[in-house]
């Protein structure tokens, strides 16, 4: 995996997946490599309770209920949409889900203004129909196709993205469980296996983009993941995924905790005074997503790393809260001034620790982004 600029799950967590599969002695469905309970238990971490010779992390962050909802969805013939805001973990949670039924996360369909029919259903390698003609050989199947070839889980991301043929032809093979290929007369259809499903993702804030039709949405189970508004759970995803961060980029630093409440505090602060504001102009255009406060982090230890002190600052953080939020000039860039004066210097006043450091940092990047 050291070759890998990002290793999926099932690689990432490969030794884990084969020993849970060798003690699963509860029934599974279909051709599932775990049973639902230890699919529930490789994604949300072991406890006491579940009496096993070893610990297993946690490495999905949220309600639980939203976790086994989603997976009795998966051993049903629906498909499984995942939707909310921008960074909640929706894919992440898709791509563990699909990591341990069938071990294979990869088979992904990317919804933009640009995919197609062929993008969920096949083409073809046109040097080989020239030569040889059309055939199952020179058919190139889908990642969708490739699921149902294998009875596997197919992943469609961004799926309010794509174009309304592109959902239709979504359609039946949700309905159906086959593609149908005209062009061959003796291997003219593609079943579905058991095992065969489809994870979803969607962005609540696409709403209006490409709505779903009401025979898709009929077809789908339909799991709405919240932002995460908890500190102390905002605080665990943060470091769960900071470190894997750190890991990859071998970097051996701790984030002082009292650091990482100064990050989660000004996070509430915007989404609190985003939630308030009477107008777009008045909020920022960033999600302020949890997804969002890791790339804040991450972006203020690889600075502090490469070209300051080797350690984690409030400066660089405050540095690159800025840089990474103020999307739009000058409204953004408001915003976050009104905040630092507004709520960050008079914290500093009666809190002192990291925050006086925090806003002089913020002043400065403003300063120079203006």
């Amino acid at each position: 995996m050291s070759d890998l600029l990002r290793a999926p799950a099932e690689l990432k967590y490969a030794e884990e997946l084969e020993w849970l599969e060798s003690v699963d002695d509860n029934p599974k469905p279909f051709s599932w490599r775990l049973s639902p309970k230890m699919v529930r238990l490789f994604i949300l971490g072991s406890e006491r309770s579940d009496g096993l010779d070893r610990e297993i992390p946690q490495k999905w962050f949220g309600d639980r209920g939203l976790v086994e909802r989603s997976i009795v969805t998966l051993a049903s013939d629906r498909g499984l949409l995942l939707i909310g805001d921008p960074g909640t973990g929706k894919s992440w949670l898709a791509e563990l889900l699909s990591a341990a039924i069938c071990r294979n996360s990869t088979l992904v369909v990317q919804g933009t203004a640009g995919t197609t029919e062929d993008h969920i259903k096949y083409s073809w390698n046109v040097s080989m129909v020239i030569a040889k003609g059309q055939s199952r050989e020179s058919m190139i199947p889908s990642p969708i196709m490739t699921a149902m070839e294998t009875g596997a889980i197919g992943r469609f991301e961004e799926l309010t993205r794509a174009t309304s043929d592109v959902q239709d032809a979504l359609i039946s093979i949700l309905s159906e469980k086959y593609v149908s290929v005209p062009e061959l007369n003796d291997e003219g259809i593609v079943f579905a296996k058991p095992g065969f499903s489809v994870i979803a993702t969607a962005n609540s804030r696409d709403r209006g983009v490409n709505d779903l039709s009401s025979a898709l949405k009929r077809r789908f189970n339909f799991v709405r993941i919240p932002v995460v508004t908890n500190k102390r759970s905002e605080s665990e995803i943060v470091r769960f995924r900071t470190g894997e961060l750190l890991r990859r980029h071998r970097i051996e630093l701790d984030v002082p905790p009292t650091l990482l409440d100064v990050l989660l505090r000004s996070f509430a602060d915007l989404r609190a005074a985003s939630a308030a504001a009477g107008s777009d102009d008045e909020r920022l255009e960033s999600a302020l997503s949890t997804a969002e406060q890791i790339g804040v982090l991450e972006d203020a230890i690889l600075h502090g790393n490469f070209f300051g002190e080797r350690a984690l600052t409030a400066r660089t953080l405050a540095s690159s809260l800025v840089g990474s939020l103020a999307r739009r000039e000058p409204e953004d860039l408001a915003i976050l001034n009104k905040y630092l004066h507004g709520v960050v210097e008079p914290r500093g006043r009666e809190e002192g620790g990291f925050w006086p450091e925090f806003l002089e940092g913020g002043r400065d990047t403003i300063a120079t982004l203006s």
